[in-house]
């Protein structure tokens, strides 16, 4: 499995529910783990928080979204890799079955409406496109799919890049 390398805490209880995750979801390992790779800014530590929006986590949980999931941040940042990968796979089921590549994962957890739209599909949002820069590639202040699909290539280290092309 990718990025296994920089799992810090329970490698191998995390990869194991990793996998069990995504038998359930019916996605491969490697594209949540590329998500979540992505997602902490390239470390995989589950208790990452960014300070302007205070997203945490995996997969970086909104406030709001992790309320609807019966927890709040900072009880998500005490959770274990392990348990917080629970709250990953309760985000995920209500897109099991509609994930059929590495970028509709990504795209559930970024902007969910994308997920099996074509790559010509739009974001119009100036406000998604200033919180997230490296995702609007063109820089016209709309998200393209097209540009979340080149910006996570584009990232992805040179050993795995076959795995997601």
């Amino acid at each position: 499995m990718i990025f296994e390398h920089l799992i810090k805490e329970n490698r191998q209880a995390f990869t194991e529910k990793v996998k069990d995750v995504c038998v359930y979801l019916g996605i491969d390992p490697d594209w949540i783990m590329l998500v979540m790779w992505f997602e902490t800014a390239s470390t995989l530590d589950h208790r990452i928080v960014n300070k302007t929006s205070g997203v945490t986590g995996l997969i970086q949980f909104m406030p709001a979204t992790v309320r609807s999931l019966g927890t709040t941040t900072g009880q998500l940042r005490q959770m274990s890799n392990v348990e917080q990968l629970d709250y990953v796979k309760r985000y995920l089921a209500p897109y099991r079955g509609r994930m059929d590549n590495w970028l509709d994962v990504y795209c559930a957890v970024f902007w969910s409406a994308a997920i099996g739209k074509p790559d010509d599909y739009v974001i119009k949002s100036d406000k998604v496109a200033r919180q997230n820069p490296t995702l609007d590639i063109n820089k016209d202040l709309d998200i393209h799919k097209w540009e979340i699909r080149q910006a996570l290539l584009n990232s992805i280290p040179k050993q795995y890049k076959h795995l997601f092309e």
